[in-house]
């Protein structure tokens, strides 16, 4: 199968549209961000950097951290970006870009994301480090592809919709990180736990400025959440999408959250620059 002009979007160096990168410029061990200015901040740490370059709000550094080539890439805020970013990154290596044609041989790609979050666990100190173990996507893309979920995946999101009773239309699903690739990160300094995945910031997580919020107590009902060992830890917009599209396309994806805010105890962190610095630098030694 050849995929056409329409469908396989490549801008005029034949590299992907939206991220404009080639095959060569990316590694194998790839870390996302949304801020773009966080793109440096990583990259600072590296030996060298091989590779910059800036399309949109996408940035990307590839380098060389002890020894390890690392690619860092920006996304943006949300799902939507997700999707795009995704895409574009198994185009890259499972897809031929001049003959558009899928490759025989398949390449898996590990993908770490590194954000900030909403804690949803009034214990959780802020500045603390978030693991997730599963996302539950509040968001719509797994929707529009053919994933197949884990029976454990479709009963622990039965479990969670139950015990929140969303409004109708609302239609979540779950999603289980990569267990080999999250267990890197997990270490006496982290919090494990379900992530949610918003697709806003503010009444999909429960805040309410002018506009009254249809999921009144939603988040006490995330908060009271427990099934087996399974709680719900924190707020964030990316994980189930990147989670979702990996799993569909073969690679092993991760996400480390900073909690910024404590929700139940309507805490905001007063500055984490220090603290973002020291979490990455705890992803890059383990990534």
């Amino acid at each position: 199968m050849q995929f056409p002009p329409s469908e396989l979007v490549l801008n005029n160096k034949n590299q992907v549209y939206h991220l404009g990168l080639s095959p060569d410029d990316i590694s194998d061990k790839i870390i996302l961000v949304g801020d773009q200015d966080r793109v440096s901040m990583i990259s600072n740490n590296f030996d060298r950097i091989e590779h910059q370059s800036q399309h949109r709000e996408f940035v990307c550094h590839t380098g060389i951290y002890k020894g390890k080539k690392i690619t860092v890439l920006s996304t943006g805020i949300g799902t939507d970006n997700i999707d795009i970013t995704m895409n574009e990154l198994d185009a890259l290596v499972n897809i031929d870009l001049i003959n558009r044609k899928e490759k025989t041989n398949k390449q898996s790609l590990d993908i770490v994301r590194i954000g900030t979050c909403g804690i949803l666990q009034e214990s959780i100190p802020i500045h603390s480090y978030i693991v997730s173990s599963y996302a539950f996507g509040l968001d719509n893309i797994a929707h529009f592809y053919e994933i197949k979920f884990s029976d454990e995946e479709i009963e622990l999101n039965t479990a969670l919709i139950n015990h929140l009773k969303f409004p109708i239309g609302i239609q979540p699903y779950m999603v289980e990180s990569d267990k080999e690739l999250t267990k890197k990160f997990i270490s006496e300094k982290t919090h494990q736990g379900i992530t949610v995945t918003s697709s806003g910031f503010y009444g999909p997580q429960g805040r309410q400025l002018r506009v009254k919020n249809s999921t009144i107590e939603m988040n006490e009902k995330l908060t009271s959440f427990q099934n087996g060992n399974n709680i719900v830890t924190n707020f964030e917009m990316e994980s189930s999408a990147i989670f979702s599209l990996g799993k569909a396309m073969g690679h092993r994806c991760a996400t480390i959250c900073l909690g910024v805010a404590n929700r139940p105890k309507m805490e905001f962190s007063k500055g984490f620059d220090t603290e973002m610095k020291e979490l990455i630098l705890y992803v890059l030694d383990r990534i």
